[in-house]
């Protein structure tokens, strides 16, 4: 799903941190292209959304609710 909103969120949220979806890029060996692509809701990329949570100290099911869930400790990819 496209989410102009929460791409822009995170966006600003890695900025407070002193960091960017550039910056993850680099970490990845990846375009910025890419990892702005994963953000918008385009395509999807588990190490690149690992790597946006990493940098904002956060867990994937909290910046993608849709795409994961919670099981106990563990995080499970939901099966579209």
């Amino acid at each position: 799903m496209i989410d102009e909103k929460r791409h822009n969120r995170i966006k600003a949220a890695l900025q407070l941190k002193g960091s960017s979806l550039s910056a993850v890029a680099r970490h990845l060996n990846v375009t910025p292209t890419t990892v702005s692509t994963v953000s918008r809701g385009f395509r999807r990329s588990r190490r690149i959304e690992t790597q946006i949570t990493a940098e904002l100290g956060c867990d994937v099911e909290d910046l993608w609710p849709e795409r994961y869930k919670r099981i106990g400790t563990e995080v499970a990819m939901k099966v579209p």
